[in-house]
Protein backbone atom coordinates (compact mmCIF):
# COMPACT_ATOMS: atom_id res chain seq x y z
CA UNK A 1 0.00 0.00 0.00
CA UNK A 2 1.23 3.56 -0.13
CA UNK A 3 1.40 6.04 2.84
CA UNK A 4 -2.08 8.23 3.47
CA UNK A 5 -2.52 10.98 0.58
CA UNK A 6 -1.43 14.84 1.68
CA UNK A 7 -2.98 17.91 0.90
CA UNK A 8 -1.71 18.99 -2.38
CA UNK A 9 1.04 21.60 -3.16
CA UNK A 10 -1.81 24.31 -4.03
CA UNK A 11 -3.97 23.51 -0.85
CA UNK A 12 -2.99 25.18 2.55
CA UNK A 13 -3.77 23.43 5.30
CA UNK A 14 -6.40 25.04 7.61
CA UNK A 15 -8.32 25.90 5.24
CA UNK A 16 -12.56 26.48 5.82
CA UNK A 17 -12.42 24.79 8.88
CA UNK A 18 -14.47 26.98 10.43
CA UNK A 19 -17.31 25.91 8.08
CA UNK A 20 -16.29 21.72 7.33
CA UNK A 21 -15.41 20.64 10.85
CA UNK A 22 -18.76 21.48 12.65
CA UNK A 23 -20.42 19.70 9.75
CA UNK A 24 -18.35 16.59 9.39
CA UNK A 25 -18.42 15.87 13.40
CA UNK A 26 -22.26 16.14 13.72
CA UNK A 27 -22.39 14.02 10.80
CA UNK A 28 -19.79 11.54 12.56
CA UNK A 29 -21.78 11.76 15.76
CA UNK A 30 -25.67 11.08 14.52
CA UNK A 31 -24.88 7.34 13.63
CA UNK A 32 -22.60 6.57 16.32
CA UNK A 33 -24.98 7.90 19.05
CA UNK A 34 -28.46 5.97 17.36
CA UNK A 35 -26.37 2.58 17.15
CA UNK A 36 -25.19 2.69 20.45
CA UNK A 37 -27.63 4.63 22.86
CA UNK A 38 -30.58 5.51 20.85
CA UNK A 39 -30.96 1.22 19.96
CA UNK A 40 -31.00 0.89 23.99
CA UNK A 41 -34.11 3.11 24.62
CA UNK A 42 -36.02 1.95 21.51
CA UNK A 43 -35.83 -1.65 22.65
CA UNK A 44 -36.62 -0.76 26.09
CA UNK A 45 -39.36 1.18 25.04
CA UNK A 46 -40.37 -2.14 22.34
CA UNK A 47 -40.49 -4.77 25.68
CA UNK A 48 -36.58 -6.28 25.46
CA UNK A 49 -35.11 -6.54 28.42
CA UNK A 50 -32.11 -5.40 29.90
CA UNK A 51 -29.70 -8.50 29.68
CA UNK A 52 -30.97 -8.52 25.82
CA UNK A 53 -30.10 -4.88 25.45
CA UNK A 54 -26.65 -5.02 27.46
CA UNK A 55 -25.16 -7.68 25.30
CA UNK A 56 -26.39 -7.53 21.78
CA UNK A 57 -26.59 -3.33 21.66
CA UNK A 58 -22.63 -3.86 23.05
CA UNK A 59 -21.50 -6.33 20.14
CA UNK A 60 -22.68 -3.46 18.33
CA UNK A 61 -19.60 -1.45 18.88
CA UNK A 62 -17.77 -4.16 16.80
CA UNK A 63 -17.12 -2.64 13.65
CA UNK A 64 -15.47 0.48 16.11
CA UNK A 65 -13.26 -2.34 17.03
CA UNK A 66 -12.52 -4.08 14.18
CA UNK A 67 -12.27 -1.10 11.59
CA UNK A 68 -8.15 -1.10 11.73
CA UNK A 69 -8.44 -4.17 9.55
CA UNK A 70 -9.68 -1.93 6.84
CA UNK A 71 -8.45 1.52 7.39
CA UNK A 72 -5.71 1.07 5.06
CA UNK A 73 -8.10 0.49 2.28
CA UNK A 74 -9.51 3.68 2.93
CA UNK A 75 -5.89 5.18 2.73
CA UNK A 76 -4.93 3.85 -0.62
CA UNK A 77 -8.54 3.54 -2.73
CA UNK A 78 -9.59 7.20 -3.86
CA UNK A 79 -10.03 10.07 -1.46
CA UNK A 80 -11.33 10.94 2.37
CA UNK A 81 -13.56 12.76 1.27
CA UNK A 82 -15.33 10.18 -1.22
CA UNK A 83 -14.57 7.73 1.64
CA UNK A 84 -17.08 9.80 4.12
CA UNK A 85 -19.71 11.23 1.53
CA UNK A 86 -20.43 7.42 0.42
CA UNK A 87 -20.52 6.28 4.02
CA UNK A 88 -23.05 8.95 5.17
CA UNK A 89 -25.44 7.63 2.22
CA UNK A 90 -25.42 4.09 3.27
CA UNK A 91 -25.91 5.19 6.93
CA UNK A 92 -28.65 6.77 6.04
CA UNK A 93 -30.06 3.97 3.46
CA UNK A 94 -30.02 1.21 7.30
CA UNK A 95 -31.96 3.58 9.00
CA UNK A 96 -34.52 4.23 6.58
CA UNK A 97 -34.44 0.14 6.61
CA UNK A 98 -34.61 0.17 10.46
CA UNK A 99 -37.98 2.61 10.13
CA UNK A 100 -39.24 0.59 7.88
CA UNK A 101 -38.82 -3.28 9.23
CA UNK A 102 -39.60 -1.84 13.12
CA UNK A 103 -43.44 -2.85 12.75
CA UNK A 104 -42.61 -6.79 11.29
CA UNK A 105 -42.54 -9.54 13.11
CA UNK A 106 -38.90 -10.68 13.35
CA UNK A 107 -38.44 -6.66 14.02
CA UNK A 108 -35.77 -7.35 16.85
CA UNK A 109 -33.40 -9.98 14.53
CA UNK A 110 -34.37 -7.65 11.00
CA UNK A 111 -33.30 -4.49 12.83
CA UNK A 112 -29.90 -5.42 14.37
CA UNK A 113 -29.11 -6.48 11.42
CA UNK A 114 -29.62 -2.76 9.92
CA UNK A 115 -27.87 -1.38 12.74
CA UNK A 116 -24.96 -3.49 12.36
CA UNK A 117 -24.82 -2.02 8.33
CA UNK A 118 -24.83 1.29 9.79
CA UNK A 119 -22.13 0.31 12.10
CA UNK A 120 -19.72 -0.93 9.88
CA UNK A 121 -20.82 2.20 7.30
CA UNK A 122 -20.53 4.47 10.44
CA UNK A 123 -17.08 3.29 11.49
CA UNK A 124 -15.48 3.41 7.74
CA UNK A 125 -16.55 7.06 7.86
CA UNK A 126 -14.67 7.80 10.93
CA UNK A 127 -11.83 6.58 9.94
CA UNK A 128 -12.25 8.75 6.42
CA UNK A 129 -13.29 11.71 8.40
CA UNK A 130 -10.59 11.41 11.20
CA UNK A 131 -8.13 11.14 8.59
CA UNK A 132 -9.47 14.07 6.44
CA UNK A 133 -8.65 16.00 9.65
CA UNK A 134 -5.03 15.54 10.32
CA UNK A 135 -4.41 15.62 7.07
CA UNK A 136 -6.12 19.28 6.43
CA UNK A 137 -5.17 21.23 9.66
CA UNK A 138 -1.99 22.20 11.36
CA UNK A 139 -0.84 19.94 14.89
CA UNK A 140 -1.63 23.67 16.28
CA UNK A 141 -4.70 23.91 14.60
CA UNK A 142 -5.48 20.32 15.94
CA UNK A 143 -5.22 20.84 19.23
CA UNK A 144 -7.29 24.05 18.82
CA UNK A 145 -10.59 22.81 17.00
CA UNK A 146 -10.45 19.17 19.09
CA UNK A 147 -12.89 20.77 21.62
CA UNK A 148 -15.05 22.15 18.59
CA UNK A 149 -14.79 19.07 16.97
CA UNK A 150 -15.98 17.31 20.01
CA UNK A 151 -18.42 19.65 20.93
CA UNK A 152 -20.36 19.05 17.50
CA UNK A 153 -19.65 15.43 17.92
CA UNK A 154 -21.60 15.67 20.88
CA UNK A 155 -24.09 18.01 19.69
CA UNK A 156 -25.28 15.22 17.18
CA UNK A 157 -25.17 12.20 20.28
CA UNK A 158 -27.41 15.04 22.50
CA UNK A 159 -29.10 15.54 18.96
CA UNK A 160 -30.08 11.53 18.71
CA UNK A 161 -30.35 11.05 22.65
CA UNK A 162 -32.28 14.17 23.28
CA UNK A 163 -34.40 15.79 20.36
CA UNK A 164 -35.41 12.28 18.26
CA UNK A 165 -36.13 10.65 21.74
CA UNK A 166 -38.46 14.08 22.27
CA UNK A 167 -39.76 13.51 18.87
CA UNK A 168 -40.06 9.36 19.68
CA UNK A 169 -41.72 10.39 23.13
CA UNK A 170 -44.19 12.96 21.51
CA UNK A 171 -45.38 10.39 18.59
CA UNK A 172 -45.87 7.43 21.11
CA UNK A 173 -48.14 9.92 23.13
CA UNK A 174 -49.65 10.80 20.05
CA UNK A 175 -50.42 7.52 18.67
CA UNK A 176 -50.09 5.18 21.62
CA UNK A 177 -48.11 3.13 19.25
CA UNK A 178 -44.72 2.49 20.24
CA UNK A 179 -43.87 0.87 17.08
CA UNK A 180 -45.10 3.25 15.35
CA UNK A 181 -43.82 6.23 16.98
CA UNK A 182 -40.16 4.60 16.48
CA UNK A 183 -40.78 3.52 12.75
CA UNK A 184 -41.07 7.08 11.98
CA UNK A 185 -38.15 8.86 14.37
CA UNK A 186 -35.81 6.06 12.21
CA UNK A 187 -37.14 7.17 9.05
CA UNK A 188 -36.79 10.93 10.40
CA UNK A 189 -33.09 9.82 11.19
CA UNK A 190 -32.48 8.95 7.60
CA UNK A 191 -33.77 11.88 5.93
CA UNK A 192 -31.63 13.87 8.57
CA UNK A 193 -28.57 11.78 7.48
CA UNK A 194 -29.11 12.65 3.61
CA UNK A 195 -29.53 16.26 4.60
CA UNK A 196 -25.90 16.42 6.36
CA UNK A 197 -24.52 14.24 3.59
CA UNK A 198 -25.15 17.23 1.13
CA UNK A 199 -23.99 19.60 3.60
CA UNK A 200 -20.84 17.90 3.68
CA UNK A 201 -20.31 18.01 0.20
CA UNK A 202 -20.59 21.26 -0.15
CA UNK A 203 -18.64 21.82 2.92
CA UNK A 204 -15.81 19.99 2.50
CA UNK A 205 -12.85 21.36 0.28
CA UNK A 206 -11.34 18.96 -2.16
CA UNK A 207 -8.00 18.66 -0.22
CA UNK A 208 -6.66 15.76 -1.41
CA UNK A 209 -5.19 14.03 -4.69
CA UNK A 210 -7.01 10.36 -5.46
CA UNK A 211 -3.27 9.59 -7.00
CA UNK A 212 -0.23 8.67 -4.65
CA UNK A 213 2.38 11.45 -4.75
CA UNK A 214 5.48 11.29 -6.54
CA UNK A 215 8.26 9.41 -4.88
CA UNK A 216 5.98 7.69 -2.10
CA UNK A 217 7.30 4.28 -1.55
CA UNK A 218 4.83 1.40 -1.03
CA UNK A 219 4.51 -0.12 2.91
CA UNK A 220 2.77 -3.30 3.19
CA UNK A 221 -0.27 -3.90 4.82
CA UNK A 222 1.05 -5.30 7.37
CA UNK A 223 4.16 -2.90 8.07
CA UNK A 224 1.11 -0.26 8.86
CA UNK A 225 -0.01 -2.57 12.03
CA UNK A 226 3.41 -3.87 13.04
CA UNK A 227 4.46 0.13 13.10
CA UNK A 228 1.48 0.85 15.23
CA UNK A 229 2.88 -2.03 17.81
CA UNK A 230 6.40 -0.71 18.07
CA UNK A 231 5.54 2.87 19.15
CA UNK A 232 7.71 3.79 22.39
CA UNK A 233 5.31 2.77 25.67
CA UNK A 234 2.59 1.11 23.50
CA UNK A 235 1.36 -0.84 26.02
CA UNK A 236 0.34 1.28 28.65
CA UNK A 237 -0.35 3.52 26.00
CA UNK A 238 -2.98 1.15 25.26
CA UNK A 239 -4.26 -0.10 28.51
CA UNK A 240 -5.31 3.68 29.24
CA UNK A 241 -7.04 3.95 25.88
CA UNK A 242 -8.76 0.85 27.57
CA UNK A 243 -9.23 1.60 30.64
CA UNK A 244 -9.97 5.84 30.37
CA UNK A 245 -13.85 5.07 29.70
CA UNK A 246 -14.10 1.90 32.16
CA UNK A 247 -16.96 2.95 34.11
CA UNK A 248 -18.25 5.29 31.12
CA UNK A 249 -18.82 2.46 29.17
CA UNK A 250 -21.35 0.85 31.75
CA UNK A 251 -23.48 3.44 32.73
CA UNK A 252 -23.94 4.99 28.95
CA UNK A 253 -26.33 1.30 28.57
CA UNK A 254 -28.11 1.48 31.83
CA UNK A 255 -28.49 5.21 32.29
CA UNK A 256 -31.40 5.58 29.91
CA UNK A 257 -33.42 2.36 31.43
CA UNK A 258 -32.65 3.74 34.95
CA UNK A 259 -34.67 7.03 34.11
CA UNK A 260 -37.51 4.87 32.11
CA UNK A 261 -37.81 1.83 34.57
CA UNK A 262 -40.62 1.91 37.32
CA UNK A 263 -39.55 3.12 40.78
CA UNK A 264 -40.73 -0.85 41.86
CA UNK A 265 -37.75 -2.13 40.21
CA UNK A 266 -35.52 0.85 41.26
CA UNK A 267 -35.86 3.31 38.14
CA UNK A 268 -37.16 6.64 38.28
CA UNK A 269 -40.12 6.45 36.41
CA UNK A 270 -39.64 9.22 33.94
CA UNK A 271 -40.87 8.98 30.78
CA UNK A 272 -39.20 8.54 26.90
CA UNK A 273 -40.15 12.69 26.47
CA UNK A 274 -38.95 13.50 29.28
CA UNK A 275 -35.19 11.92 29.31
CA UNK A 276 -34.92 13.32 25.77
CA UNK A 277 -35.95 16.59 27.09
CA UNK A 278 -33.45 16.61 29.74
CA UNK A 279 -30.61 15.84 27.79
CA UNK A 280 -31.95 17.63 24.95
CA UNK A 281 -31.52 20.79 26.97
CA UNK A 282 -29.72 21.51 29.79
CA UNK A 283 -27.33 18.76 28.60
CA UNK A 284 -26.35 20.01 25.19
CA UNK A 285 -25.55 23.72 26.72
CA UNK A 286 -23.49 22.17 29.08
CA UNK A 287 -22.14 19.46 27.28
CA UNK A 288 -21.49 21.92 24.71
CA UNK A 289 -19.55 24.34 27.03
CA UNK A 290 -17.21 21.45 27.91
CA UNK A 291 -15.78 20.67 24.97
CA UNK A 292 -15.16 24.51 23.74
CA UNK A 293 -13.55 24.72 26.95
CA UNK A 294 -11.58 21.58 27.22
CA UNK A 295 -9.92 22.55 23.38
CA UNK A 296 -8.78 25.83 24.65
CA UNK A 297 -7.28 25.15 28.00
CA UNK A 298 -5.42 22.10 25.93
CA UNK A 299 -4.27 24.53 23.03
CA UNK A 300 -3.10 27.12 25.92
CA UNK A 301 -1.08 24.83 28.07
CA UNK A 302 -0.63 21.54 26.74
CA UNK A 303 -1.98 18.08 27.25
CA UNK A 304 -0.05 17.17 30.37
CA UNK A 305 -1.38 19.71 33.00
CA UNK A 306 -5.33 18.77 31.96
CA UNK A 307 -4.89 15.35 31.69
CA UNK A 308 -5.38 14.13 35.34
CA UNK A 309 -7.95 16.92 35.95
CA UNK A 310 -10.04 16.12 32.65
CA UNK A 311 -9.38 12.42 33.78
CA UNK A 312 -11.66 13.85 36.99
CA UNK A 313 -14.02 15.78 35.52
CA UNK A 314 -14.99 12.70 32.99
CA UNK A 315 -15.35 10.33 35.68
CA UNK A 316 -16.51 12.15 39.12
CA UNK A 317 -19.70 12.74 38.19
CA UNK A 318 -20.71 9.47 37.80
CA UNK A 319 -21.26 9.12 41.60
CA UNK A 320 -23.83 11.19 41.37
CA UNK A 321 -25.78 8.20 39.40
CA UNK A 322 -25.41 6.04 42.66
CA UNK A 323 -26.82 8.76 44.74
CA UNK A 324 -29.88 9.12 42.69
CA UNK A 325 -30.02 5.26 42.70
CA UNK A 326 -29.65 4.31 46.39
CA UNK A 327 -32.06 7.56 47.21
CA UNK A 328 -34.11 7.17 44.62
CA UNK A 329 -34.58 10.72 44.34
CA UNK A 330 -37.01 11.23 41.81
CA UNK A 331 -36.98 15.29 41.78
CA UNK A 332 -36.36 17.13 38.20
CA UNK A 333 -33.54 19.35 40.13
CA UNK A 334 -31.68 16.38 41.66
CA UNK A 335 -31.98 14.63 38.03
CA UNK A 336 -31.03 17.59 35.59
CA UNK A 337 -29.03 18.26 38.26
CA UNK A 338 -27.25 15.48 37.57
CA UNK A 339 -27.58 15.63 34.16
CA UNK A 340 -25.29 19.27 34.40
CA UNK A 341 -22.49 18.14 36.08
CA UNK A 342 -22.15 14.75 33.99
CA UNK A 343 -22.66 16.33 30.59
CA UNK A 344 -19.97 19.07 31.38
CA UNK A 345 -17.30 16.67 33.04
CA UNK A 346 -18.14 14.51 29.60
CA UNK A 347 -17.45 17.42 27.21
CA UNK A 348 -14.07 18.50 29.09
CA UNK A 349 -12.97 15.07 29.88
CA UNK A 350 -13.04 13.54 26.35
CA UNK A 351 -11.28 16.51 24.89
CA UNK A 352 -8.07 15.07 26.96
CA UNK A 353 -9.11 11.61 25.40
CA UNK A 354 -8.79 13.01 21.99
CA UNK A 355 -5.70 14.95 21.95
CA UNK A 356 -4.15 12.05 23.57
CA UNK A 357 -5.33 9.29 20.85
CA UNK A 358 -3.85 11.58 18.09
CA UNK A 359 -0.73 11.84 20.02
CA UNK A 360 -0.97 7.98 19.69
CA UNK A 361 -1.27 8.34 15.92
CA UNK A 362 1.71 10.40 15.55
CA UNK A 363 3.64 9.50 12.80
CA UNK A 364 3.93 7.87 9.18
CA UNK A 365 0.66 6.12 8.31
CA UNK A 366 -1.22 8.01 11.04
CA UNK A 367 -4.85 7.88 9.40
CA UNK A 368 -3.94 4.26 10.24
CA UNK A 369 -3.06 4.60 13.35
CA UNK A 370 -5.92 6.70 14.47
CA UNK A 371 -8.21 4.14 13.34
CA UNK A 372 -6.27 1.38 15.63
CA UNK A 373 -6.43 3.69 18.88
CA UNK A 374 -10.06 4.36 18.40
CA UNK A 375 -10.10 0.44 17.54
CA UNK A 376 -9.17 -0.18 21.26
CA UNK A 377 -10.87 2.93 22.47
CA UNK A 378 -14.33 1.31 21.07
CA UNK A 379 -12.77 -2.25 22.29
CA UNK A 380 -12.92 -0.25 25.92
CA UNK A 381 -16.44 0.43 25.60
CA UNK A 382 -17.90 -2.55 23.73
CA UNK A 383 -16.70 -5.37 26.32
CA UNK A 384 -17.57 -3.62 29.58
CA UNK A 385 -20.85 -2.56 27.60
CA UNK A 386 -21.69 -6.46 27.42
CA UNK A 387 -21.73 -7.18 30.49
CA UNK A 388 -23.79 -4.64 31.79
CA UNK A 389 -27.09 -5.43 31.60
CA UNK A 390 -26.14 -8.76 33.77
CA UNK A 391 -24.65 -6.37 36.23
CA UNK A 392 -27.31 -4.37 36.89
CA UNK A 393 -29.84 -7.41 36.88
CA UNK A 394 -27.38 -8.62 39.34
CA UNK A 395 -26.71 -5.96 41.98
CA UNK A 396 -29.72 -3.78 40.73
CA UNK A 397 -29.47 0.11 40.09
CA UNK A 398 -27.90 1.36 43.20
CA UNK A 399 -25.10 -1.63 43.68
CA UNK A 400 -24.49 -0.98 39.64
CA UNK A 401 -23.44 2.60 39.74
CA UNK A 402 -21.30 1.95 42.76
CA UNK A 403 -19.64 -0.43 40.61
CA UNK A 404 -19.45 2.17 37.94
CA UNK A 405 -17.51 4.66 40.21
CA UNK A 406 -15.13 2.07 41.08
CA UNK A 407 -14.63 0.64 37.32
CA UNK A 408 -13.08 4.54 37.06
CA UNK A 409 -10.53 3.37 39.60
CA UNK A 410 -7.75 1.76 36.81
CA UNK A 411 -7.37 4.79 34.65
CA UNK A 412 -5.73 6.75 37.47
CA UNK A 413 -3.28 4.01 38.41
CA UNK A 414 -2.12 3.61 34.50
CA UNK A 415 -1.83 7.88 34.28
CA UNK A 416 0.84 7.37 36.89
CA UNK A 417 3.20 5.81 34.69
CA UNK A 418 2.04 7.50 31.10
CA UNK A 419 4.82 9.51 29.54
CA UNK A 420 4.06 12.31 26.54
CA UNK A 421 5.16 15.80 25.89
CA UNK A 422 3.75 18.37 28.52
CA UNK A 423 3.14 20.87 25.69
CA UNK A 424 1.60 17.92 23.05
CA UNK A 425 -1.48 19.99 21.64
CA UNK A 426 -0.10 23.47 22.60
CA UNK A 427 -0.80 26.41 20.58
CA UNK A 428 3.15 28.20 19.89
CA UNK A 429 3.98 31.01 17.35
CA UNK A 430 5.38 28.21 14.96
CA UNK A 431 3.55 27.96 11.56
CA UNK A 432 3.85 23.76 11.81
CA UNK A 433 5.25 22.79 8.86
CA UNK A 434 3.06 26.14 6.47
Amino acid sequence: MTEPLELTHKTPKDKNAWLWIPFLYFTQGIPYILVVTVSVIMYKRLGIGNAEIGLYTSWLYLPWVLKPLWSPLVDINGTKRKWFLSMQLVVALAFLGIGLFLPSNAFFTITLAFFWMAAFASATNDIASDGYYMIGLTQKKQSFFIGLRSTFYRLAMITGQGLLVIFAGYLENTYGDNTKAWSMTMISAAVLMIILTLANFFAAPKFEEAIPQKGEKPVSFWEVFASFFRKKQIGLALMFVLTYRLGESQLVKMASPFLLDKLEVGGLGYSTEAVGTIYGTVGVIMLSLGGIVGGIVISRDGLKKWMLPMLLALNLPNALYAVLAVTQATSIYAVVGTVVLEQFGYGFGFAAFMMYLIYVAEGASKTSHYAIATGFMALGMMLPGMLSGYIQEWLGYDGFFIWVVIAALPAFLVLRYLNYPADYGKKTMETDGQ
